[in-house]
C-alpha cells in the first residue's frame, strides 16, 4: 500500500508467513478495526497446497525469477542496486502489451497491466548525468544497467513466441485482419519499448502490410 496506495482485497497464498502476518495484524486491525470497516480492505487466502489458485501473479512471479537467476549467477549487488534492477523488471513486466485502447486503427496505444496499477502505460526516465558521479558509482550504474538490458532481451525473446503457439483448432479462429494491431519483434528495441504496427492491407500470398505506428514507415510481413 506504501506503493500503490489503499486496495480492496489482498490475494496471496496459505505460505505460513502470510498466515502468520495475517495473525499478528488481526490484534492490529481490532485496534483499528474501524478505520478497516471504513476502507473495506479484505486478504483472502487461497486453499492449501493450491498454487494454480494464484497462476495469474505466480506465472508472472517465475518468469521474473527464471531469467533473474540465470542472469545474475555469481553477482553480488547492494541493496541499493538491487532495489534499482528489481524496479526496473517490474516495469518491465507491467508494461507489455495486453489488447488494443480502441478500435480506431490510428491509434496503436495498447492497454498494458500498469493501466490497472497506476492508470497509465509505464514510461522510462531520461537517463541521468553522470558527469558528477565518481567513477566507481558509474561503473556499478551501467552494470546494473547491463543486467537490465540482458533481462529484457531473455524475457522479451520468451514472451512474444507465446502468441505464435500452433497447436491444433478446436475452433474457427478469426484471420489477422485490416486494422488489427499486433507486436513487431525488434530485439534490438530498449527496454519497455513495444513496436505496435497497424495491419493496412492483405495479400493473397498471406503477407501483411503494416504500418509502423511509432515511426511512420510501411514495411511487409509474412
Amino acid at each position: 500500500m506504501a506503493r500503490r496506495g489503499r486496495c480492496k482485497t489482498i490475494y496471496s497464498d496459505n505460505g505460513t508467513n502470510f498466515v502468520g502476518a495475517q495473525r499478528e495484524l488481526s490484534s492490529y486491525v481490532q485496534s483499528v478495526g474501524s478505520l478497516m470497516a471504513q476502507e473495506g480492505i479484505e486478504w483472502r487466502f487461497n486453499p492449501p497446497s493450491a498454487l494454480h489458485f494464484g497462476g495469474l501473479w505466480e506465472s508472472a512471479v517465475k518468469s521474473a525469477k527464471h531469467h533473474l537467476t540465470r542472469m545474475m549467477g555469481e553477482a553480488k549487488l547492494t541493496l541499493s542496486e538491487l532495489s534499482t534492477l528489481l524496479c526496473q523488471i517490474e516495469a518491465c513486466l507491467n508494461s507489455r502489451p495486453i489488447t488494443p485502447m480502441s478500435s480506431d486503427p490510428s491509434d496503436a496505444e495498447a492497454l498494458t497491466p500498469a493501466h490497472f496499477l497506476i492508470g497509465r502505460a509505464m514510461s522510462l526516465p531520461p537517463e541521468p548525468c553522470l558527469i558528477n558521479e565518481s567513477p566507481s558509482q558509474v561503473r556499478r550504474w551501467k552494470y546494473v544497467q547491463l543486467l537490465m538490458q540482458t533481462f529484457w532481451r531473455r524475457w522479451q525473446s520468451e514472451y512474444l513466441p507465446q502468441f505464435q503457439v500452433r497447436g491444433k483448432w478446436f475452433s474457427r479462429t478469426s484471420p489477422i485482419q485490416v486494422g488489427n494491431v499486433v507486436i513487431i519483434k525488434d530485439e534490438a528495441a530498449p527496454p519497455m519499448r513495444w513496436k505496435l504496427g497497424v495491419v493496412v492491407d492483405l495479400h493473397p500470398e498471406r503477407t501483411a502490410k503494416l504500418e509502423w505506428s511509432l515511426l511512420g514507415l510501411q514495411r511487409e510481413f509474412r
